[in-house]
């Protein structure tokens, strides 16, 4: 299935307005985080107070979501993501005022944390509404869930890639300050519009026996995807350090978009791989094809052949996602699913914030090769819990139980 094919599929289970709503209303994750940033950065004058007020606000959506998630799985999606939706909104207004007032940081910090706790788990939520409708089409649900889940995995890329730039984008033309209260309004604009949408999944109640999310073949995946979070720290950083070394600090923005586009390309055609290749096994490959693909970034001469190794490692980071979520829709209960898919997005957004810290002082100390170190160690890393520790008996179809597992 090529990439348009996978599009169209995606139109016909339920059309056009629900990507594009799903898609806007994600974006503030990555705005609301490098937008506070770098508002509070320019406005307090301390990077520190930055990294501390933003910090906070992916530690409450990291520690909230999954508590939001399990709210909208129990008792209907529609009144929770409009309720968060529009309070997440109202507080990253609040959120604003608050740093122009001259509020201490501790005060921004917990307004930004409130904000946070407060996200509406759009990616999540799409993931487990869009497979809910995949799994009504009969002998089709198959690839149709695989359409489901690459086109989500290049929605979630895709936002993380245009998030910075936008916000980057308006700190030049505008203000910092416009970047937020940006993502403020397409949150409460387009939250809502997700959240009554008619395909919106009622509640669930859970089944005994089916409430736990306790199964090793979901809580494992928490592992990899911590990895691909640590590696978008690493990497981010490594190219913005290495652009600025090279006097072409302004063209790390240009290099992460070209790894998104081979990243989203590669996710897509995910779809067209043959249902015989087991899950695991597109695991193991996609995470050792990341680490051995961000090696060429420790011997780019210049940006032309560091734009030319990030696109080679944007092939491996789209399948590695797709794939990760695509266990996890096999490992997780029914019941539960919106809630075990924010659980992984938690580890990744915990695993990216605690990567770009640990890099930026890696970079400080070894240059963009410290940075980058991170990043590949990271990979390898997912690569060897992919093949050590994850077992494809814990991810096969309730329709085919019948059938032996293959490890």
């Amino acid at each position: 299935m090529s990439p348009l094919a996978t599009l169209r599929r995606m139109h016909t289970i339920a059309g056009a307005p629900l990507l594009i709503a799903s898609f806007l209303a994600r974006l503030p994750v990555s705005m609301s985080l490098i937008g506070t940033l770098t508002l509070v950065t320019t406005q307090v004058g301390s990077v520190a107070a930055g990294g501390v007020v933003s910090g906070a606000l992916a530690l409450g959506e990291a520690v909230g979501g999954p508590v939001i998630s399990r709210f909208a799985d129990r008792h209907g999606q529609r009144p929770v993501v409009l309720l968060t939706s529009l309070v997440d909104a109202a507080l990253l207004v609040v959120l604003v005022a608050a740093v122009f007032a001259g509020a201490p940081v501790w005060l921004l910090a917990a307004l930004a944390a409130l904000a946070g706790l407060s996200m509406p788990q759009i990616g999540p939520l799409a993931r487990s509404r869009w497979i809910a409708l995949a799994k009504r089409r009969g002998q089709d649900r198959d690839r149709s869930i695989a359409a489901a889940l690459s086109v989500e995995g290049v929605l979630d890329e895709t936002g993380f890639v245009i998030g910075p730039a936008v916000v980057g984008l308006l700190a030049v033309l505008a203000d910092p300050a416009v970047s937020v209260l940006g993502a403020a309004v397409l949150i409460g604009v387009f939250g809502s519009v997700f959240a009554v949408h008619p395909t919106a999944l009622p509640g669930t109640p859970v089944a005994p026996g089916e409430d736990g999310l306790v199964r090793p073949g979901l809580l494992v995946l928490i592992l990899p995807m911590f990895c691909q979070g640590l590696f978008f720290g690493g990497a981010a950083t490594g190219v913005t350090a290495y652009t600025q070394s090279m006097g072409h600090a302004d063209l790390s923005g240009l290099m992460y978009a070209v790894m998104g586009v081979s990243s989203a390309t590669a996710g897509l055609l995910m779809a067209s791989v043959p249902a015989w290749v087991a899950l695991t096994t597109r695991l193991r490959v996609a995470a050792t094809g990341l680490g051995l693909l961000s090696l060429p970034l420790f011997l780019a001469p210049g940006p032309v052949a560091l734009a030319a190794a990030m696109f080679l490692m944007g092939c491996a980071i789209g399948p590695h996602i797709v794939t990760i979520f695509a266990l996890a829709e096999r490992a997780a209960p029914p019941a539960r699913l919106g809630q075990a898919m924010t659980l992984i997005v938690s580890s990744l957004i915990l695993g990216q914030a605690l990567g770009s810290v640990v890099a930026g002082h890696a970079a400080e100390r070894f240059g963009f090769h410290g940075a980058f170190l991170l990043a590949t160690a990271a990979a390898f890393i997912a690569a060897l819990v992919a093949t050590g520790i994850v077992r494809s008996r814990w991810y096969t179809a309730a329709e085919r139980q019948e059938q032996p597992a293959r490890v």
